[in-house]
Parts: C-alpha cells; structure tokens; sequence
C-alpha cells in the first residue's frame, strides 16, 4: 500500500505540473520560459512514472483517474505546441526516440521472443524432417539451394529498383505487424513467429546445403538494422493489444487511445532503420565484398544501433529533478 507521506510528496509535483499546464491557457507552450519548458519535461517524465506506481495499489485509483486526466493534457499540450519542422524531427530522433525504446522495452523483448520461438521451431523441423522445408520455401528455391546459388544474385544487376522495392516491402511488413495490434495482437504474433519460422527454416535448408556463410554473410550487413526494426514494429502492436486487453482503472477507449499514441511514436523509429536497411541490402548485402568485409560492417552498424538506442538526451541532466 502507498504511504501517505508518498502522495504528499508526489503531489506537489502533480501540482506544479498542474500550474505549468494553466500558464499555458493563454499562450500556449510558447508563455513557458526554457527553464519552465524543462521542468514540464521532467514532471511530465516523472508524473507518467508516478502513475504507474498508483495503478498498482486498489486504494489509489482516485489518485490515479486524477494523474491520468492531468498526463493526458500534459501530452496535449507538449505534442500541440511542437511545431513540425526540421528542427522538431531532429529533437524526436535524437532525445525523445530512445526514451520511448527504453520505456517500452519489455514489448520489443516479448516480440523478440516470439520471433526467436518461430526461428527455433523452424530450425527443428527443418533439421528432424528436411522435407518440412520444401513446403515452407517452395521447390524452386530449394533447388536453388541444393545447387550452392543465392536467390538473392538477381539484386546485383538491378540495384536501384531492388533496394526501392525492398525498403517498400519491409515497411510494409513492419507496419502490418503493427497494426495487426488491434486484432488484440493475433494478428501480430502471427507475422513475428510466422517470418522467425521462416528464417529459421531458410537457415537449416542452407546449412544442411553447405551455404550458410553466403546466406549469413548476405543477412548480416541488412539483418542488424531490419530484424531490430521489426522487433520493435511488433512490440509497437503488441502495447496496443495490452492496452485493448487490459485497460486498468481507465475506459477500453482512454486505455486504447493511451498505448496506440506510445506505440506510434515506437513505430516511428523503425522507419529510418528500414530505409537504410533497404539501401544496404539493394546494393552492400549482395555485393561481391569479402565476407568479412561483411561481418565487420554488420558489427558496426550494430553497436552504433545499440548506443543510439541507449543514448541519454542532454536535457535530461540540465537541471535536478524536482
């Protein structure tokens, strides 16, 4: 159970944020000074953290319905006030993307997950009853295997259109698998175990044809930047399934309208991974680079992912949290 002297503390902050929210009746988010506009940042941060502390305890929910009123003019009065422009984009990408990667974290792992389950089953099976493969992959490109080629050889020639129509393809996918949440996340559990089934059957066929570097060495440099981007599309559609299912102290609609506004902002992430996954993998990916020449520039791109992913935004330690 939440103390008393907890709520007395925590809700002088919801009261100052309250009063930053009332300066801005008149003018908007543009009558907040710099140093305003930080601290409404950070309670802002803060009161959303809050929030969930009080959706644990029965006895607060009237604390709660009141925080999640006061957070849901706080988001309006932030996103209305950011004007859209070169400027504004930069901010989200730089210092608000991975805030909201972090904060939603456990639904890109439990996308993983389901992808990893779909992988491992489909190297199973394919393993255990090779034939499994020749009903997943078709005959054709199973015999393209078998015969030690790359299906992807056909890229080389026509690079430009190839990697237009694969940034075209995995977007496609990747927004799928998102808004297949609303089907209270049937429909994106499917498409991450269906496409790890898939690698992972492509994956066995090709060891079992003695190809694995060339497939492995082709995936690589792409792979780093396109399976994180789908992994976070899928727990993009997985945090509107949560909030459709289990809604808490608030409507089905508020809940809905509360994890759909997060999920779209972790959706928008995946859109620059794609695009330069696409170029990657149109003309890098296929080429006639070395295949440690590959390896090395996939481990590359995946550090650099990883320390943008974990990056902390400089205004998060210009001032002490209140």
């Amino acid at each position: 159970m939440i103390s008393t002297r907890w709520l007395e503390r925590r809700k002088q902050h919801w009261d100052r944020l309250e009063r930053l929210l009332d300066q801005t009746r008149s003018y908007g988010i543009r009558g907040l000074s710099r140093g305003e506009l930080r601290e409404l940042s950070l309670l802002y941060r803060q009161s959303a953290a809050d929030l969930s502390v009080l959706r644990e305890d029965a006895a607060s929910q009237q604390f709660a319905r009141y925080l999640n009123q006061l957070l849901g003019r706080a988001h309006n009065t932030i996103y209305a006030g950011r004007k859209s422009s070169a400027a504004g984009i930069l901010w989200f990408y730089r210092d608000s993307y991975p805030q909201v990667f972090r904060q939603t974290f456990r639904f890109t792992a439990t996308a993983f997950a389901l992808f990893a389950g779909g992988a491992v089953l489909g190297m199973i099976l394919t393993a255990v009853r090779p034939e499994f493969m020749h009903h997943v992959l078709g005959p054709h490109m199973v015999e393209t295997i078998e015969q030690h080629k790359m299906w992807t050889e056909s890229i080389v020639s026509i690079k430009p259109v190839a990697s237009s129509g694969i940034m075209t393809n995995n977007l496609s996918v990747a927004f799928m698998t998102f808004a297949l949440g609303i089907t209270a996340g049937l429909g994106t559990v499917y498409m991450l175990f269906f496409n790890g089934l898939m690698l992972g059957v492509i994956g066995t066929a090709c060891w079992l044809g003695e190809m694995s570097l060339p497939l492995w060495s082709f995936v690589a440099p792409h792979g780093v930047l396109e399976l994180p981007a789908i992994f976070i599309a899928g727990g993009a559609g997985l945090m509107i399934a949560y909030g459709l299912l289990f809604p808490g102290v608030l409507t089905r609609r508020d809940s809905l309208m509360q994890s759909g506004a997060m999920a779209v902002r972790l959706l928008l992430g995946v859109i620059p991974m794609l695009v330069v996954a696409g170029v990657i993998e149109g003309f890098l990916s296929p080429s006639r680079l070395s295949a440690p020449t590959k390896f090395l520039f996939a481990g590359v791109m995946a550090a650099l992912l990883v320390s943008y992913l974990l990056s902390r935004p400089k205004q998060a330690t210009a001032g002490s949290a209140p």
